[in-house]
């Protein structure tokens, strides 16, 4: 994968910075309660110092950590060694930070089936903790998705634009705008780190040109773009793909499965977490970039919203600096948000630029 490399190898680096974001994950998203049974799973991609610090909060609020590390799995979405499924199958909490993540698999879906808590973290190292998580007001950044899910919630028409070419228009009907960045109150809840919502319009509504020059992962050849991929998107399901070396990349992967759905439009996402302004080619974190519209493709979860389906795999990429309209209305524009009340709330969280 490509990506910034910011990884400082000493053990005390932001270390008093990463007790007090480990702790605000384990307390406040995740809430632990005292007696849970709480899983951390992370490949040998993952960076240690960031699970040490988690399981350590864990046990400081009355929690059982358990920590399970296996190799790194060739890709996204594959089932893990079976002790790995049977690990997260009994556990209360979940804390996923592999790099090859367990998401959308079966072992997955038994675990959530069976009650878990779970928040995928990939990747997830102690400066994107600390800045993600430790540093954000996290009720702040609630407060902007509720936000945006209102103003969503009114529309029917979305229409995303960028100067990079992206024209590309759905409209919502009857499906859910969902705030992904919230507690885990529910048994067999996802929640993913603040700064997201998720939804998917209506599949044959959706049209037009999506170009991606931010992100892109998977493929672990990509990663942080280097020339934008270009989507020709009619009734939902990627057409084509057009670009330079990038586009070729992505292109050969997606076709490598022989599987419909594996371009088909799982969701479209809105990203606006404070602490992530640049995309860095940690997925978690380029789908948040402050502003950013990303969209996922492949395998759709239930909780979206709509007819679900399963593919080969599910690959996500974000758009930098876009344009935002509802029902013909601006709410962004060239990736700074122009509506009133997402503005005021923007100063409240002290962002750059409002």
């Amino acid at each position: 994968m490509d990506m910034y490399s910011r990884l400082e190898p000493r053990p005390e680096y932001l270390s008093f910075e990463l007790a007090l974001a480990a702790r605000k994950l384990v307390e406040e998203v995740m809430l632990v309660k005292r007696g849970e049974h709480v899983v951390l799973t992370g490949d040998t991609s993952s960076d240690r110092r960031v699970i040490e610090a988690t399981a350590q909060a864990v046990a400081a609020a009355g929690a059982h950590p358990v920590v399970v590390w296996y190799e790194t799995l060739p890709g996204a979405s594959m089932e893990p060694p079976r002790p790995v499924a049977g690990a997260i199958a009994d556990a209360d909490v979940w804390i996923e930070f592999a790099v090859s993540y367990l998401m959308h698999s079966d072992a997955f879906r038994a675990a959530m089936a069976n009650g878990c808590r779970y928040t995928n973290l990939t990747a997830m190292d102690v400066q994107m903790l600390v800045a993600t998580v430790g540093r954000p007001d996290f009720q702040g950044v609630i407060r902007l998705g509720k936000a945006l899910v209102a103003l969503l919630e009114a529309a029917d028409e979305v229409r995303i634009t960028s100067a990079n070419g992206t024209d590309l228009v759905g409209r919502n009907g009857d499906r859910p705008i969902n705030l992904r960045g919230k507690p885990a109150e529910k048994p067999g809840e996802t929640v993913m780190l603040s700064g997201q919502i998720s939804w998917n319009p209506l599949e044959e509504t959706q049209d037009g040109v999506l170009v991606f020059d931010g992100a892109l992962w998977p493929p672990d050849e990509l990663g942080l773009l280097r020339s934008p991929v270009r989507c020709t998107v009619e009734k939902g399901v990627v057409t084509k793909i057009e670009g330079d070396a990038d586009a070729d990349t992505f292109r050969r992967w997606m076709e490598s499965f022989d599987d419909p759905n594996m371009f088909r439009v799982a969701h479209w996402s809105l990203g606006f977490n404070p602490g992530v302004l640049a995309p860095t080619g940690r997925i978690v974190e380029d789908e948040r970039v402050f502003g950013c519209v990303e969209l996922g493709i492949g395998t759709k979860g239930a909780w979206i919203g709509g007819e679900p389906w399963v593919a080969a795999a599910h690959t996500d990429g974000s758009v930098l600096g876009p344009s935002i309209y509802l029902d013909g209305v601006a709410i962004e524009e060239n990736g700074r948000y122009v509506h009133p009340e997402l503005v005021d709330i923007c100063r409240d969280l002290g962002v750059a630029g409002y």
